[in-house]
């Protein structure tokens, strides 16, 4: 790294000593009471990136870094780092006097272990985010050197408590990562710890008095409450019950209604670093949908328009390729590919299917599958729906399936035992870190959530996305990326339907819970209850 950009992490470093100085507006104590829907099926960070687990773990683990709402770094677990010139080497420098939540310190080895043994072998991301690291050095307990086969710049952008936490080596080392005890009593390095998880009801974390952030944090108690149902999901947040709901907590239908109730506001800030995509996972490998013919139909039938202004009230933007509109300024995404109507193309799917000879019966139906949900809200159920009536104009009997998430979870990444299945995936800041894991032979990782579920396979786009993990070259690696985005069109082993934008609403008694780009998927340690 140049001698500007270490100084320029030095600064940031020493700009967050200076904000966690209480300022005589911030007030400490008090217990914030906040919605995790639905409930995670466990807080294993370093296993699954679940959407309900994201909103406890990072209270409780750190990352080497966190990243502002310019995704800037913020400087977390390393103070610093610095890069060689060639990019092969990457250098960090660790906080000294941290410690575990149970005493113990941390220290460079926490480090490799982490990366090493844990989220390259077993994280949904990490092998991708860490492929080029061959090994990591600790010549110290506070240095921490990353060894890498190729230059990595997209590394540093997925070292936050969310996306790469850091776990004790002293508790996981020698154990099944897998069944640890961890899952469900984690013990990390964060503002908050862990203190108790009433099943069905609630998640309590207690201020880490120990926080290696002088003053930090200001809240004393922090729980995450489980409400099933919708509708008294709303009623809690206008009665007071809970302060906070995030990622569709609140259905859009209510947040648009609350953001013009006194007491109350909207906003879409926090989201910035995952850039969520709404899609469709077929099962390559079963009939029907192993013909990229009836998975391109499909795409041509829905009306994402309509999805977006009647479901999600319009917070959303068509999609129009595998990557999303937001890597437009980095070159990477490509405008124009066929197959993406943002209205419905009922002709266009019905045409498709009769040259592919997928004909309809006597009952003018062509195929039949099982459309699964996934379980994170009344939104989904109401997606579903209109799949169900949309494929129906073009000969495709859909049955719908919700069931809970860790039931979803094992189907869909363990058992492969789906046909259709309405998700999302954060593509993130850079293709390497959210995309490649959906589409990537080697990301066919049986119990891995969020990777490769449909088996697709291709050795042309296989090569295509290990050269643009390693292309230096903005140009070059925006020509890679548009050819992945061409084969994908045509294959359409997925099928994107809309950017989404998220919504938050909370009550304007807390403040300052949107000071990382994570949002709902930051610490809350600057967070503070003007009560």
């Amino acid at each position: 790294m140049s001698l500007r950009n270490w100084a320029a992490a030095a600064l940031c470093t020493l700009g967050l000593a200076l904000g966690a100085v209480p300022a005589d507006a911030q007030k400490a104590g008090g217990t914030f009471v906040y919605l995790v829907q639905p409930e995670p099926p466990s807080l294993a960070s370093y296993l699954s990136t679940s959407g309900p687990i994201g909103l406890v773990a990072p209270k409780i683990y750190d990352g080497l870094f966190d990243y502002d709402n310019d995704l800037n770094i913020v400087p977390a677990l390393a103070e610093s780092y610095e890069v060689s010139e060639d990019g092969k080497t990457v250098t960090f420098n660790l906080r000294q006097g941290v410690t575990w939540h149970d005493g113990a310190p941390f220290t460079s080895a926490d480090v490799q272990f982490t990366v090493m043994s844990v989220l390259k072998e077993v994280h949904p991301r990490g092998p991708n985010s860490f492929r080029e690291v061959t090994s990591i050095d600790t010549p110290d307990d506070h240095t921490a050197v990353f060894n890498l086969a190729n230059p990595a710049p997209y590394m540093l952008r997925a070292l936050s408590a969310y996306e790469s936490p850091m776990v004790p080596k002293h508790l996981l080392e020698g154990t099944d990562i897998r069944s640890s005890d961890l899952a469900t009593s984690p013990v990390g390095t964060g503002a908050y710890k862990f203190v108790e998880w009433k099943k069905g009801q609630y998640i309590r974390l207690d201020k880490n008095e120990n926080y290696w952030k002088p003053g930090l944090p200001y809240i004393e108690r922090i729980v995450g409450r489980f409400i099933p149902d919708a509708s008294t999901r709303t009623a809690a947040m206008e009665n007071g019950e809970v302060m906070y709901g995030a990622y569709g907590a609140i259905p859009n239908i209510d947040a648009v209604r609350l953001r013009d109730t006194d007491g109350f506001s909207v906003t879409t800030d926090g989201y910035s670093m995952i850039n969520p995509m709404a899609l469709i996972e077929f099962n390559t490998t079963k009939a029907p949908f192993d013909n990229s013919a009836i998975r391109k139909a499909i795409s041509l039938a829905i009306d994402r328009e309509f999805l977006i202004e009647n479901i999600w009230f319009g917070y959303g933007k068509p999609a129009t390729s595998a990557l999303s509109t937001n890597f437009a300024p980095t070159g990477l995404y490509k405008a124009g590919l066929p197959n993406y109507p943002a209205k419905a193309d009922v002709a266009g799917a019905i045409a498709m299917l009769d040259a592919a000879g997928i004909t309809p019966d006597a009952n003018g139906i062509r195929a039949t599958a099982v459309l699964d949900l996934i379980p994170y809200g009344e939104d989904w159920r109401r997606a579903g729906e209109y799949m169900k009536q949309a494929m129906s104009e073009i000969g495709i009997s859909l049955e719908l399936r919700y069931e809970d998430v860790p039931t979803w979870l094992k189907r869909i990444y363990a058992d492969y035992d789906f046909e259709m299945n309405i998700n999302y995936f954060y593509q993130l800041p850079d293709p390497v870190l959210g995309v490649h894991r959906h589409y990537g032979t080697d990301q066919i990782r049986q119990g891995t959530h969020f990777v490769n579920s449909s088996r697709y396979s291709n050795p042309t786009l296989d090569a295509l996305l290990a050269s643009g993990a390693q292309e230096a070259s903005a140009t070059k690696r925006a020509e890679i990326y548009g050819e992945v985005q061409d084969i994908l069109a045509e294959d359409m082993p997925v099928v994107n339907l809309f950017e989404m934008q998220f919504l938050t609403v909370y009550n304007e008694k807390l403040k300052d819970h949107a000071t990382s780009a994570l949002g709902a998927y930051g610490p809350f340690d600057r967070a503070w209850l003007d009560e």
